[in-house]
């Protein structure tokens, strides 16, 4: 069977930097950081006291009062996001074939903040187990992409994908693969995350993944800086409208990119921790590769999960290294994280489209906070500290990975007939 290509037609976002996808990728390019003062509850006893929330972000500008009282944040940035791309996709809801229309949703933990309210409340009110009716819809990680299917009537495809924080690349790579087989002709793929709450902060204190750099926020998430301490919890959404590339021909769309190429592989080591040579890293970049039937001297821009993180900054580099050989040094390569801070399960999808952008206007989004070298990564790589480069982007990959050793990488090309 020949497989279809796949192209973007449509996009939308909301970060911390921003919530379109301009104001997005204009503090992206600026090397802006998100990150701030927790302003949700009182960090007095925690050990870490900021993260990159969302900003400006009222849930009552986009739903009427007792419509958002029945979704959770995560859902509420996830519908946002998801209005952002069809209407950017300029698809004609009238006259769309719905029944070949899917939505596939990454998320790591879904309604967070839903299960941490119902539970502080049940456990003041004694042992009479009085939930509000809508805890468990508002809480599971697939009600995003069901209220989405449900409000514009997509009866294709429509599941969530949950690999931690390799979730969002998963919901695309599923997208693309349903697309290339035929069974849709368009998916709206993306994730969604809304962590910033006392369990989340206080969880990943507890696992001593989260940067302690109280006294200076915006500078904490620092990947492959010699003083990084680990990653800045994020918050939002990205959402993409994947189109198979005659579909979105014959309506006139306008294209972003095309869908060159995935992979995916798991490290079968930690629960947490990252493989320490990035076995599991190399596998998945050379599926990518062999996906996309391309050679590494192909590639022009490295999107890493750069958390940040001692191990895992290091893993990752050494892994392109090995699969990209001498051709590494030539490329650009760098962690949106360090400016976007971790937003989990939705990173991949906000990253995926910080690769888009690259594509499209010629720049190469920094590294930030860069002060120190590594000794334990090759000062040769251009990890493109600190400013913004131009450069001309044919070719992009972008790689998401998550607790339980899950891997992901998705190449994205510039769109030629």
């Amino acid at each position: 069977m020949e497989l279809k290509r796949v192209v973007i037609t449509g996009i939308g976002a909301i970060t911390p930097l921003g919530n379109t996808v301009e104001k997005y990728w204009d503090s992206l390019a600026k090397g802006v950081s998100g990150a701030a003062l927790i302003t949700r509850f009182n960090t007095e006893k925690y050990k870490t006291k900021f993260a990159c929330e969302v900003k400006g972000f009222n849930a009552l500008d986009h739903f009427e009062r007792k419509e958002a009282r029945k979704m959770d944040p995560n859902t509420h940035y996830g519908m946002v996001a998801g209005k952002q791309a069809i209407d950017d996709s300029g698809l004609d809801l009238e006259i769309l074939d719905k029944s070949k229309v899917g939505v596939i949703w990454g998320s790591g933990i879904g309604g967070f903040s839903t299960f941490q309210n119902e539970v502080v409340n049940f456990t003041k009110g004694g042992d009479t187990p009085r939930f509000n009716p809508f805890f468990v819809p508002k809480m599971i990680t697939d009600i995003t992409p069901g209220l989405l299917s449900i409000k514009y009537g997509f009866m294709g495809p429509n599941f969530a994908t949950v690999s931690a924080c390799a979730s969002s690349n998963n919901a695309i790579t599923d997208a693309y693969t349903y697309i290339q087989t035929r069974k849709a002709n368009a998916i709206l793929a993306g994730g969604s995350e809304a962590g910033i709450i006392e369990s989340g902060i206080g969880g990943f204190n507890a696992m001593r993944a989260l940067s302690e750099r109280n006294d200076s926020p915006e500078t904490a998430s620092r990947p492959y800086d010699k003083d990084r301490d680990g990653f800045v919890l994020g918050e939002g959404s990205g959402a993409i409208i994947l189109e198979e590339l005659k579909h979105a021909k014959a309506r006139g769309a306008k294209i972003y990119a095309e869908i060159l190429g995935s992979g995916m592989s798991a490290d079968a080591h930690h629960i947490t921790l990252p493989h320490p040579e990035g076995a599991g890293i190399e596998l998945v970049m050379k599926n990518a590769l062999n996906d996309a039937n391309l050679t590494p001297n192909k590639i022009d821009y490295l999107n890493t999960h750069g958390t940040s993180t001692l191990m895992g900054d290091v893993g990752e580099v050494k892994a392109a290294q090995r699969v990209l050989g001498d051709h590494v040094y030539n490329i650009n390569i760098s962690s949106t994280k360090s400016m976007t801070g971790h937003l989990l399960g939705a990173a991949g999808a906000i990253e995926f489209i910080a690769c888009l952008m690259a594509i499209q206007k010629g720049i190469i989004p920094p590294t930030i906070n860069h002060f120190t070298d590594d000794p334990a990564i090759d000062s040769r790589l251009n990890l493109t500290f600190n400013k913004a480069q131009e450069k001309e982007v044919n070719i992009a990959m972008s790689n998401a990975f998550g607790f339980g050793g899950h891997n992901t990488s998705i190449i994205i090309g510039k769109y030629s007939e």
